[in-house]
């Protein structure tokens, strides 16, 4: 990155919005463990967000409903709930709002 003020916008838009990068990697590949994402994340998107960054944000969105825990042959899988499928494309929306304005 060139400037500051780019490598900041790279962090609040990948890692300070990791929720995003999980949901996507959630839906496209069904239920996983945490640790299966953080390897989903790091190969489609290119940036490797700290395992326990990937830990937190999967129980933070599993608290806030946004992801459903199941218990495979003893492994606890994530996946995507309802709500959290809306909240992904209600944030999906959001930015295309915001980069159509800035676009204009």
């Amino acid at each position: 990155m060139s400037t500051r003020a780019l490598e900041r916008l790279w962090r609040k838009l990948t890692t300070e919005n990791l929720w995003l990068y999980v949901t996507r990697v959630l839906l496209d590949h069904g239920p996983m463990r945490a640790y299966d994402v953080r390897k989903h994340i790091i190969r489609r998107f290119g940036f490797k967000p700290t395992t326990i960054t990937v830990y937190t944000v999967v129980y933070r969105m599993a608290r806030e409903g946004l992801l459903e825990k199941i218990v495979v042959d003893g492994d606890t899988l994530y996946r995507v709930s309802e709500k959290g499928a809306r909240a992904f494309n209600e944030a999906l929306e959001l930015l295309d709002r915001v980069l159509e304005s800035l676009r204009s």
